[in-house]
């Protein structure tokens, strides 16, 4: 039974704060190792980085016109279900609970390990990670003004530390020997399996720009604010993570991105050791790593949104729709703190990594797809916003996600196929429970 009251509700600048932060963290801290470990041109991989931010800047039109029309909490769950079937919107949702942010809220707290304990190296990372997860889920349980307030200030700060990190790199000694020059290298690379490979990364990196659809009952005039709050946080990440991404390859040596151990996680911390010396890269790595607290933040205040509205459409999940006096899903922040601990003691960051983005491309994918289908269905829905420059960004949209789809059962076709059991078990589980009169 659900427990809840109105409540606050959370205005444009904090659900653009939750998109922002769902954005940045993981992949940009962490991800430009593996990316050189396949690609030899700087150019490439700042087309690799330019690419990602089409398919957000993209993905975020077009879930704005989804939003205006279904101004309802869940996402993928909400936009699957009207648009198709609830079968599908039910895996969707399955997906969400189990995987959609229980694993990204371990990447990022097993990024924030790693980061800790290059400065710290008592530290034992894994520990950490399980600790800050649950120490930020209980603050997310207080009420929503506690949370909105805790994710702006660190997503503010976070901010400012990124842009601090591009003014001074962009003054510093060039140590970078990756070629950033076009040549005729270049598109042999952009077409080879190590790009598709490294896009998934990147694709990590930018996943996050469709945050604010997950909360969207929480948001003051949805049909308004959260079409503008998933362009201007999405806006302002690409913008800064093109910049970023250029800094780290302008100060850091190829031979540094990696080491003896593979490609190296804290490339952030690494970069910093040669913009501000020794002592300051080690101070910048601690602030990165107190930096991904916003990231597993925001992810931990949108996931159980997910799972409480399926608990309130599902009677086989009625649980997640629990709710304190103050309208905070407690058992569903509970399950999902539990699922993302399960994630950091048993999997590798590069297996999380790719589970996520094949898993939560499927969904975008259909999710885009749908809006063709409701412009002929219901060409009168009322629609508050309608994606710019229709249908070309839903087609640039689709073309390139349908390409990571492909290439990443191709090049990895291990963790891709554990992403598609995991969409699929949910739809038996929503055929028992309709055959047992429990949905």
């Amino acid at each position: 039974m659900t427990n809840k009251t109105s409540g606050d509700k959370i205005n444009l600048f904090t659900a653009t704060s939750i998109v922002v932060a769902n954005m940045v963290g993981t992949g940009v801290f962490t991800s430009l190792g593996f990316q050189a470990a396949g690609l030899h041109q700087g150019y490439t991989i700042m087309v690799l980085w330019v690419a990602g931010a089409i398919v957000a800047l993209t993905g975020a039109l077009c879930y704005g016109e989804l939003g205006s029309m279904f101004p309802q909490s869940g996402g993928e769950y909400n936009y699957l279900s009207k648009i198709y079937h609830p079968t599908l919107g039910f895996a969707a949702g399955w997906v969400s609970i189990t995987v959609g942010f229980a694993a990204p809220v371990a990447a990022a707290a097993m990024a924030l390990g790693v980061y800790f304990q290059s400065v710290f190296a008592w530290a034992n990372a894994t520990a950490l990670a399980a600790l800050v997860v649950v120490i930020i889920s209980i603050i997310q349980s207080f009420s929503l003004k506690t949370g909105g307030r805790f994710q702006n200030y660190t997503t503010s700060i976070k901010i400012l530390a990124i842009v601090f990190i591009i003014v001074f790199g962009i003054n510093s000694e060039p140590s970078g020997d990756m070629p950033m020059h076009y040549s005729s290298s270049v598109w042999p690379e952009i077409f080879s399996p190590a790009f598709a490979s490294s896009f998934f990364f990147v694709s990590l990196a930018y996943s996050g720009w469709n945050a604010a659809g997950y909360i969207a009952s929480e948001i003051k005039n949805p049909q308004v604010n959260l079409p503008r709050s998933l362009f201007l946080g999405t806006a302002l990440v690409a913008f800064l993570y093109v910049i970023l991404n250029y800094i780290f390859l302008y100060v850091t040596p190829v031979s540094v991105l990696q080491n003896e151990n593979g490609p190296v996680v804290d490339i952030a911390g690494v970069a910093a050791h040669y913009i501000f010396g020794e002592k300051g890269g080690k101070i910048m790595s601690l602030i990165i790593s107190f930096l991904l607290i916003s990231t597993i933040s925001a992810m931990i205040m949108a996931g159980p949104r997910v799972s409480q509205s399926m608990g309130n459409d599902h009677k086989i999940f009625s649980f997640f729709s629990y709710a304190n006096s103050k309208g905070i899903p407690l058992i569903a922040i509970g399950v999902q703190c539990l699922i993302s601990l399960f994630f950091i003691f048993t999997a590798t960051f590069s297996q999380v990594v790719i589970y996520i983005a094949f898993t939560l491309n499927l969904f975008t994918f259909l999710s885009v797809l749908g809006i063709f289908i409701m412009r002929f269905k219901s060409p009168d829905h009322p629609r508050h916003y309608k994606t710019w420059a229709y249908p070309f960004v839903p087609i640039v949209f689709l073309a390139i996600t349908a390409w990571l789809i492909y290439f990443g059962f191709q090049s990895n076709p291990i963790e891709s196929l554990y992403g598609l059991l995991t969409a699929l078990s949910g739809i038996p589980l929503w055929l028992l429970g309709r055959k047992k009169g429990i949905d």
